[in-house]
C-alpha cells in the first residue's frame, strides 16, 4: 500500500512537471519562440506542442489512464532528448531532465501498478496463474 501511495505521489509530480512546462509553452512567450527556432521548429509550434504534453499530463494524473500517458510521456521526452541530442551533443542539461523525469515516471508507474512490475525481470515475487503478483490487485480498476 505504501510503495502504491508513493508510487502515485511521484507519477502525480511529473504530471505536474509536465502540466507546469506544458502551460508555459501554451503562453508562448518570446523566449519559448526563441527557443522552439533554435530547436529547428517554427516559431508559433509551440502551442501544438503545449498541446500534446497537457494531454501527456493530463492522461498521466488520471490513475486509470496513466500507463498510456507513460507511453505517450515516454515518446514525447524521447523526442525531446533526440531533438537536444542534435543540437547540443550528449549530455545537455534538458536530455538529463528529460531522461529523469522519464526514470521517475516509470519508476512511480512500477511502484504504483502490479501489472507494470510484473514485467519487470524475474525475482521480484511469484506471480499467480492470472498473471498478477501473488496477493495484490490492480488500483487501476
Amino acid at each position: 500500500m505504501r510503495a502504491s501511495i508513493a508510487g502515485r505521489s511521484i507519477v502525480t509530480v511529473v504530471g505536474a512537471l509536465l502540466l507546469l512546462d506544458g502551460s508555459l509553452q501554451l503562453a508562448s512567450s518570446p523566449m519559448i519562440a526563441e527557443a522552439m527556432t533554435h530547436a529547428g521548429y517554427t516559431a508559433d509550434s509551440g502551442p501544438r506542442v503545449a498541446v500534446f504534453t497537457l494531454t501527456c499530463a493530463f492522461l498521466l494524473l488520471i490513475p486509470r489512464l496513466s500507463p498510456l500517458g507513460a507511453v505517450l510521456s515516454t515518446g514525447f521526452l524521447g523526442g525531446a532528448i533526440a531533438t537536444h541530442f542534435r543540437i547540443d551533443g550528449f549530455g545537455s542539461p534538458p536530455q538529463l531532465i528529460c531522461l529523469a523525469l522519464g526514470v521517475a515516471m516509470w519508476f512511480g508507474m512500477a511502484l504504483a501498478d502490479p501489472r507494470i512490475r510484473s514485467f519487470l525481470p524475474a525475482g521480484l515475487g511469484r506471480r499467480s496463474p492470472a498473471g498478477w503478483p501473488a496477493g495484490e490487485q490492480s488500483r487501476y480498476r
